[in-house]
């Protein structure tokens, strides 16, 4: 089942969460999961059953450290459900779309399986707006820090794909699926702007670059 209605609705003041460290959504992004934990299977259905502001959505957030419950990190992304599935063996498969980031303020009194929070939009306001393009040398530096990271792995790009690809689609996919460690996905998500996320990433990414141990190839 899919839901492609827009954003359009006020943000919610609080939002259930689902702490999973390395997975980052960022504004217009996309991020599969696959629910099996009971805590997150009924914090999913009470998403979908929700009313106004929160219908269909959650907020993904990373843990920070240890703890039960463990901290959060201060900023994370809310997610609209934008396709949902019931499996045979009792599981959920749903794709978010990334609406807008977040600061997480109070954390509610639990009154269900799953943790909910407050939330502050403050800073965030261009989150629902399209991304400027970036500015040729930040795009030239970006693809030229990729190579040489994906080479020292052993991985492979479609190199046709990523140069065509839309700058914020770009960033976004690789800022997602590159294996960044959780502050620096985090670095990513709290980037102020597209801009500053590219940067960022370049910064990453030849930092990182060396011998890896990892190989396969990323389509």
């Amino acid at each position: 089942m899919s839901d492609d209605d827009d954003t359009g609705l006020p943000l919610p003041a609080t939002v259930p969460v689902f702490p999973l460290t390395g997975a980052v959504l960022f504004p217009r992004g996309v991020l599969p999961l696959n629910i099996f934990e009971p805590r997150y299977l009924a914090m999913v259905r009470d998403a979908m059953a929700a009313t106004g502001a929160a219908h269909r959505i959650i907020g993904m957030i990373q843990p920070k450290g240890a703890g039960d419950p463990p901290p959060l990190y201060r900023v994370g992304c809310l997610g609209r459900i934008s396709d949902y599935r019931e499996t045979d063996d009792g599981r959920i498969l749903i794709a978010l779309v990334g609406v807008s980031r977040f600061h997480v303020g109070a954390e509610l009194e639990r009154g269900t399986l799953y943790r909910q929070v407050m939330t502050d939009y403050h800073g965030f306001a261009d989150d629902r707006d399209d991304s400027d393009a970036l500015d040729p040398a930040t795009r030239a530096s970006l693809e030229d820090a990729l190579r040489p990271y994906l080479d020292a792995r052993g991985l492979a790009a479609d190199w046709e794909a990523v140069q065509s690809a839309d700058d914020e689609g770009l960033v976004t996919a690789l800022a997602g699926a590159l294996p960044f460690d959780p502050a620096e996905k985090q670095a990513l998500l709290e980037a102020p702007n597209l801009a500053e996320r590219a940067q960022t990433l370049a910064a990453l990414m030849s930092f990182a670059a060396g011998p890896g141990p990892a190989s396969g190839s990323l389509q």
